[in-house]
């Protein structure tokens, strides 16, 4: 992505609610000068501006090398849905997509799985928010393993936190790569995020929390 696009990414997190900078603990237990919260998009408007930058950041990945997209509940089903509607619109790229259902339906269709039924030999991206430890995705890999003889080659998120995962000497990004295959592809990163600050002339005490923060906690490299 141009710096450019990144700038404006950051911006409309910002303007959106998504992008906060204080002090919150993330569901690693870590405290974090700055906070992605996905859930605060609410408008027609953002969800299609959002679509928008996960389908040119599809596009310029994958093309149209891919058969099917992948949303895991519950953050990742208005992303997937708002990805799939913008390539189509954007794009011209008419791809199916779906996602799972946090418990198995017992009556009706039944299952776990909602739209479209993956096939053996399809090739499967992901669209997700952030990834901070890769819980989610260990999380997500066996429903999708199991529902079909799926590959899963790509996965898309919002921000790379570029966070330590188990293996303090790699992130949390790095080692979805190392134990799936996948490659994660990021709108921004938070190196982005700070360059952004950075630049805006943000207060110095900012800059030094999220300067200590990334020293501590973040793995860069990928």
């Amino acid at each position: 992505m141009q710096n450019t696009v990144k700038k404006e990414f950051i911006e409309f997190m910002m303007e959106a609610g998504v992008l906060r900078f204080g002090e919150f603990q993330t569901k690693s237990g870590r405290l974090s000068p700055y906070f992605v919260n996905t859930g605060n998009y609410k408008t027609g408007k953002q969800i299609a501006t959002l679509g928008k930058f996960y389908a040119d950041l599809i596009k310029e990945v994958c093309g149209e090398d891919f058969d099917a997209m992948f949303g895991p509940a519950y953050k990742g089903i208005p992303l997937v849905t708002a990805a799939a509607g913008a390539l189509a619109t954007e794009h011209n790229m008419d791809k199916p997509y779906f996602f799972n259902r946090k418990e198995a339906k017992d009556h009706g269709e039944g299952g776990t799985l909602v739209g479209y039924q993956p096939k053996d030999g399809d090739r499967v991206i992901i669209i997700e928010d952030v990834i901070t430890a890769g819980t989610a995705i260990r999380e997500t890999m066996p429903l999708l393993y199991n529902a079909a003889d799926v590959t899963v080659k790509h996965m898309f998120i919002s921000v790379n936190r570029c966070e330590i995962g188990q293996d303090k000497n790699q992130s949390a990004v790095m080692e979805v790569s190392r134990n799936f295959g996948i490659q994660v592809h990021s709108i921004i990163t938070v190196k982005d995020i700070y360059e952004y600050l950075k630049a805006e002339n943000t207060e110095l005490k900012i800059l030094e929390r999220m300067e200590e923060y990334m020293k501590q906690y973040c793995v860069f490299g990928e």
